[in-house]
């Protein structure tokens, strides 16, 4: 077991990087102990070649309660405790500390899929948009639930939100802060699929993707990364120059042949 202290543990094993936040007896709530722990496990993953999927999950209860109530009531007197998080400076879109702790998932080169039970809310929720995948437990809580503390999502919640259910659906959500079930957040487009063991499922689901082509998965996560971001030939150029990138690559040759010899492949990692 991780260290008591350890707000965020990363095991590696197969490929697969098991990423828990470990912080149960606060129901994994935000303080800036964990924002700086979810950047720096996001940071260390994104230069790590072997690594080839990554599962988040949270500890315990929930996968994510929220900010500490500590934060809560530092805001009443204009405080802001996320800002005192010690970070190196991001070169990426993300700048303020909780942006970072929830968009450097979206950030990694491999799939992120978050398994998602208990409750996640406010920051919790939006730590689970930077993922590629969201699996839910059926009777999972899930809320924008800043609007109940006067305050809008400033996790990257108000930009990446409306991709996946919506403008008008991002809009009533926020405005509203009611709390959806895993089954509901699966018919809005805010989950992927539900699961009544979201963890297990997703370490199933990381365990395929991880016996892919590691080259040709990353080279299909920026490909989908900017479908509806950049115009289409700007979209369409890009999917030439990564096939071209691919075609006769060892990994590929290696998956053509394995598929004609009906075996594993057996694939090299890195970039």
């Amino acid at each position: 077991m991780p260290d008591e202290e350890q707000r965020v543990s990363v095991s590696v094993t197969d490929g697969i990087a098991d990423v828990r936040l470990n912080r149960p007896e606060k129901r994994n709530a935000l303080d800036p102990a964990m924002f700086a722990a979810l950047v720096e496990a996001g940071e260390r993953l994104r230069s790590d070649v072997g690594v080839r999927v990554v599962v988040l999950s949270g500890e315990g209860p929930d996968f994510c309660a929220g900010l500490d109530f500590t934060s809560f009531r530092a805001m009443t007197a204009g405080e802001r405790l996320s800002a005192s998080a010690q970070l190196p400076p991001s070169d990426g879109p993300a700048k303020a500390t909780g942006q970072r702790a929830a968009y450097v998932w979206a950030e990694l080169p491999v799939p992120v899929i978050a398994a998602v039970h208990g409750n996640a809310l406010g920051g919790g929720l939006q730590i689970t948009l930077g993922a590629d995948i969201r699996i839910v437990a059926p009777d999972a809580r899930l809320s924008v639930m800043e609007i109940n503390w006067g305050l809008v999502p400033d996790m990257t919640g108000t930009q990446l939100l409306p991709e996946l259910v919506g403008r008008d659906v991002a809009k009533e959500l926020t405005y509203t802060g009611r709390v959806v079930s895993g089954e509901e957040a699966a018919a809005l487009g805010l989950c992927t699929r539900t699961d009544p063991d979201p963890r297990t499922a997703a370490l199933a689901l990381a365990a395929e993707i991880a016996a892919r082509s590691p080259h040709a998965v990353r080279a299909s996560k920026r490909l989908l990364d900017l479908a509806g971001r950049v115009d289409l030939e700007a979209g369409f150029a890009a999917e030439q120059k990564e096939i071209g990138a691919l075609i006769g690559s060892p990994n590929q040759v290696e998956a053509v042949t394995a598929r004609f010899e009906k075996r594993a492949p057996n694939f090299e990692d890195g970039r």
